[in-house]
């Protein structure tokens, strides 16, 4: 029989636990590291407020900050700064004035001050399930050396383990205070970056128990810390249904054997206005017409123009959206890390029982990871792979680079990370421009490998037979084979896009 894991608390910051598997261990001390302004402060006043949340009595130890600023601050973030004690030991003007003049004590002088019997009079008196200390490296500047400073901290975090109370406390990292010697005295370490490319948090240290694995962001907001877990693909639990989704458009489904089976990620890949988007949406609307719920991530065009494109092309986005078939999210990647657009979409998976969700498109959510070179296959098959896991169908668009010419399945090379590739070409056939699709690869059945025209009409989409007549058409620039007879001919319908 496995061994159980021990019992955890909260640290009031739902992604934070989710990375620690459930939380902190009670009783035990944490350090909480990182720069100024990284949001130490704000992460160690969550983990007190979900203590009184719990019916649990918290100690705010301040060493630096004085007590009313940092309420208010607390207090503009929403926090309850009235069900929090607070000992407050930041130093106050008269300490370093004195008839108006500044005099700074020596280090022999502040040890002599009664601190520690202050700390020991307020911890008892309050008798917390939780503390914060912040920032434990006050301390440093407070004692004669390091060993002085080493000694009293050890001191200081058995007293207040002795009292049965759970320890968080901050530290500031500089070039000039470094914090590493620190790690000896800590059964956890929690570490706040911030990088180029956006708030990093890890735990490079947890006693007693693994924590996830991963790269994992988070953001200060107006309400607090939030914190995005890196996305784990998990695994398939019970059995899922793997019929097959239909476009609705004969055509394609005939290209595809039937349609995508669920559970699968498709690549929809072409150039610019060849009708990526419209084609994805069409398996949308076939699956509201089930009552199947759907979201569709826009990267590339705002909300306003795709539903006012897709209501001219017959699909009733409107509709769909009134009986809550489809959710229409537009993102703004610069904004975003992908590790909390992961979370949106976990959100819509797992709580919302989102079946298919479509990425428009692939350029725009590699934004999103800000720079990091080599990280956008990594994050799409995880993506994919949440996503299969999870029972749900994804739908990929991918912008290649030319409108004619040199064929390329895809711009990301992700091809094989896709179940199935619908592509979309231009054509210039006789000095008109003209559409064709075909399928490229479809792992879980056969497909048509011909290729067929395509075009939006005011009616929706439009498919033709396939186009024998021509050679040369993933060139983007074919001939009309000989002896064929004039390829082609128009039934009248006109064009939409």
């Amino acid at each position: 029989m496995s061994e159980s894991l021990p019992e955890r608390m909260s640290t009031g910051i739902a992604g934070l636990d989710e990375i620690l598997s459930g939380g902190l261990v009670p009783e035990r001390s944490y350090m909480v590291r990182g720069q100024a302004g990284s949001g130490k402060t704000i992460l160690s006043l969550h983990f007190l407020q979900q203590g009184v949340h719990e019916g649990e009595t918290s100690l705010f130890i301040n060493l630096e900050e004085d007590a009313r600023d940092l309420k208010a601050n607390a207090a503009a973030l929403g926090f309850d700064t009235d069900a929090i004690d607070f000992l407050d030991l930041s130093p106050s003007a008269d300490v370093f004035t004195e008839d108006q003049s500044y005099e700074v004590f020596a280090p022999e002088e502040v040890e002599s001050e009664p601190l520690t019997d202050r700390i020991v009079e307020g911890v008892t008196e309050v008798d917390p399930d939780r503390v914060v200390v912040d920032p434990l490296t006050q301390l440093r500047f407070l004692l004669s050396d390091d060993y002085q400073f080493r000694k009293q901290v050890v001191g200081f975090m058995r007293f207040l383990k002795d009292q049965d109370t759970t320890v968080v406390f901050t530290v500031q990292d500089t070039d000039s205070l470094p914090t590493d010697d620190l790690e000896f005295i800590t059964d956890g370490t929690i570490r706040l970056g911030t990088e180029e490319y956006g708030k990093r948090i890890d735990v490079p240290k947890f006693r007693g128990s693994s924590t996830l694995s991963g790269d994992h962001a988070y953001r200060v907001t107006d309400d607090g810390m939030e914190v995005y877990p890196a996305l784990q693909p998990g695994t398939r639990n019970g059995e899922f249904d793997f019929g097959q989704i239909s476009s609705g458009i004969d055509e394609v489904d005939d290209l595809l054997h039937g349609g995508i089976e669920r559970g699968t990620v498709t690549i929809v890949s072409g150039p610019t206005g060849v009708g990526k988007t419209t084609l994805s949406t069409q398996f949308m609307k076939q699956a509201a017409e089930r009552g199947e719920r759907s979201v569709i991530y826009l990267f590339e065009e705002n909300r306003g123009t795709f539903l006012t494109r897709s209501r001219a092309v017959g699909i009733p986005v409107d509709e769909m959206l009134k009986r809550g078939t489809l959710q229409v999210v537009e993102v703004e990647a610069l904004e975003r890390s992908p590790q909390e657009f992961a979370r949106m979409v976990r959100e819509e998976v797992e709580e919302r029982d989102a079946e298919l969700v479509m990425i428009d498109g692939i350029a725009g959510y590699r934004l999103t990871l800000r720079g990091e070179g080599g990280m956008l296959i990594h994050q799409m098959h995880a993506l994919g792979r949440y996503l299969k896991n999870a029972g749900a169908t994804g739908v990929f668009i991918d912008e290649t680079r030319n409108i004619t010419g040199d064929f390329e399945a895809t711009v990301e090379n992700i091809s094989y990370l896709a179940d199935n590739i619908l592509f979309l070409r231009h054509l210039e056939v006789q000095g008109e421009m003209r559409k064709a699709i075909g399928v490229l690869k479809k792992r879980t059945s056969d497909f048509e490998r011909t290729i067929r025209e395509f075009r939006i009409t005011e009616d929706g989409v439009r498919v033709g037979e396939p186009m024998t007549g021509l050679r040369g058409i993933l060139s983007g620039t074919p001939e009309v084979v000989d002896g064929a007879t004039e390829w082609g001919e128009r039934d009248g319908e006109s064009e939409a896009r």
